[in-house]
């Protein structure tokens, strides 16, 4: 019986896109250019920043990131960012008696965006708020120690195998691969995403696996 399930964020419970585009605009490159390129340096699997490099090769990321904010172009979340199923999803898990935690690769003001939204969950974290990113061993033992909950009881959710399932399952949780957006897709197939317990295509698969 599961105690906790901790949830990626983005791809998993928000769409990207909105961020692509802004970065995008930022950049006065296409939309579509990013995007494409974001796509190839993942699938070569490499960091999705390295795509900003592709454009700008001596971009310091954290420094436009600011700038971005001061210009009123930086980060930005609402309901429409997130997946359909994510709230109704979440209130379901959460009623029936499971510990619901939100911890991802974002930034902090991510963290800060996402605790206004106001989700039924009991913690949200990140790994600008850490220090420490996916797929380093520690980021998953600070999940452990906000789950609350043994290993073998917690499940991480997912859409990177290399980034989720894998280190996830090093760390001797249960994982649920989720093929959503387009590194869901890309790597459903793959030996790593197999190692999880579930594959969903849906966080409604997730609530009627882990209630039963």
């Amino acid at each position: 019986m599961l105690r906790a399930v901790v949830f990626d964020v983005g791809e998993t419970l928000i769409r990207d896109d909105r961020g692509w585009a802004a970065w995008a605009d930022w950049l006065n490159v296409p939309r579509h250019t990013l995007s494409a390129l974001v796509g190839a340096v993942v699938a070569q699997g490499r960091d999705n920043a390295e795509a900003l490099r592709l454009i700008r090769p001596d971009i310091d990321i954290a420094a436009e990131r600011a700038a971005m904010e001061a210009a009123g172009a930086g980060e930005r979340l609402s309901e429409a960012d997130l997946y359909p199923d994510v709230r109704p999803a979440l209130a379901a898990l959460r009623a029936a008696g499971l510990r619901i935690v939100i911890a991802g690769n974002q930034t902090a003001h991510v963290g800060q965006l996402l605790r206004e939204l106001d989700l039924p969950v009991d913690e949200i974290a990140t790994s600008g708020e850490w220090g420490v990113a996916k797929p380093d061993p520690r980021f998953f033992t600070r999940v452990l120690d906000l789950a609350d909950s043994p290993p073998d009881k917690t499940v991480y959710v997912g859409d990177h195998p290399a980034n989720d399932i894998r280190p996830a399952k090093a760390a001797g949780l249960r994982a649920a691969h989720l093929r959503r957006g387009p590194w869901g897709h890309l790597w459903s197939g793959t030996a790593e995403a197999a190692t999880a317990d579930w594959q969903i295509d849906s966080l409604h698969d997730l609530v009627r696996l882990a209630t039963k």
